[in-house]
């Protein structure tokens, strides 16, 4: 599906899908200034690589010739999952409550990695108490909900952030990912799935039969990106999408983190490919789907690190590298103050 598509929206994403098609472009002429100071710099042009580039997105999605990363936040949505009673998990659904207790008492990686390098860390939890359907047997959730959950994900920048991380953090949410990827670019269960938690053998080829089943269950509801997102997806997906269409209206550039968040943003980029423009994707997981979805997309990440954790902490990495290229932007001298020789 595009922004040109003739299919018919259920009632309740229509708005949401106008957001997604039709964002606001990014700024140009922000974007040159920095390629004009970049090559005044003390180096050779294009020799820092990926992280030129980084401000230079920086520039066009903030739409300032000297973008900012004084207010860099890392969102971390959670919900919990039906299909966890499918046997999906190493890990029982009531661990997602307490993951999220030891990220806001600081004892996760992700706590920690934002309280070293200066990233405030916010956390959404969506609904733990009631898990979504499991998708084997029924919806994950019915459109109006999907809708309005896409609509909190949007609330999550209201205290405008210059960069947005976007984590997660759900058990099961792996396969529903792995479902919503299936849903939206083919393939089968075996195709998606990974280890996640940690499964054995046999949890995996649940993982597959689990995403397979619901492949067949709900294949006549699969008309639309935004209606396999309800079917298939999770509260947390949801968020993470509103999250991300909110960013790109507000001028914030997103970093996205791994399997997880990479399906949530696959929505998007199902309905207009330019929808994610204003998104860079911070790792490859380890876990396999990633990779196959990064391909799918056209998406080339900025680290690849074999991480498999999720809670956003592959984005916040990837944002302290985004805080280093602007550090060396601003603060590196130029060839007249440094008294160097320029190119001839």
């Amino acid at each position: 599906m595009n922004a040109s598509s003739t299919s018919p929206l259920p009632a309740p994403y229509a708005d949401i899908f106008e957001l997604i098609a039709f964002g606001p472009e990014g700024n140009a002429e922000a974007e040159a200034a920095v390629r004009r100071r970049d090559a005044l710099l003390t180096k050779p042009q294009g020799s820092l690589g990926r992280l030129e580039d980084i401000v230079a997105f920086l520039a066009r999605w903030q739409g300032k010739p000297t973008p900012t990363l004084d207010n860099p936040m890392v969102a971390v949505f959670a919900g919990n999952h039906g299909v966890t009673a499918q046997g999906v998990s190493a890990y029982p659904a009531d661990v997602t409550a307490q993951m999220v207790k030891n990220f806001t008492d600081g004892g996760a990686a992700i706590s920690r990695i934002c309280i070293q390098h200066e990233l405030n860390l916010r956390v959404f939890e969506l609904a733990l108490e009631l898990p979504t359907g499991d998708i084997t047997v029924e919806p994950a959730m019915d459109d109006r909900m999907c809708a309005a959950t896409i609509a909190y994900g949007m609330e999550a920048i209201a205290g405008r952030p210059d960069l947005v991380c976007i984590g997660e953090m759900g058990i099961g949410n792996t396969t529903v990912a792995a479902a919503l990827l299936a849903g939206l670019f083919g393939g089968t269960g075996a195709d998606w799935v990974g280890r996640g938690t940690g499964v054995d053998d046999a949890g995996l080829a649940r993982k597959a039969e689990a995403v397979d089943r619901a492949l067949a269950l709900h294949r006549a509801g699969l008309t639309d990106p935004l209606s396999t997102l309800a079917r298939l997806g999770g509260r947390e997906l949801a968020a993470m999408l509103g999250a991300i269409i909110a960013a790109r209206h507000h001028k914030i550039p997103v970093i996205i983190d791994g399997f997880v968040a990479t399906a949530a943003a696959a929505v998007a980029h199902a309905i207009t490919p330019s929808a994610l423009d204003h998104c860079l994707f911070g790792h490859r997981s380890a876990e396999s789907g990633h990779a196959r979805a990064l391909e799918a997309m056209g998406k080339a990440p900025l680290l690849d690190l074999g991480m498999r954790l999720g809670e956003g902490t592959g984005a916040a990495l990837a944002a302290v590298i985004a805080k280093t290229a602007l550090n060396l932007h601003t603060s590196m001298a130029t060839f007249d103050q440094a008294g160097v020789s320029g190119r001839e």
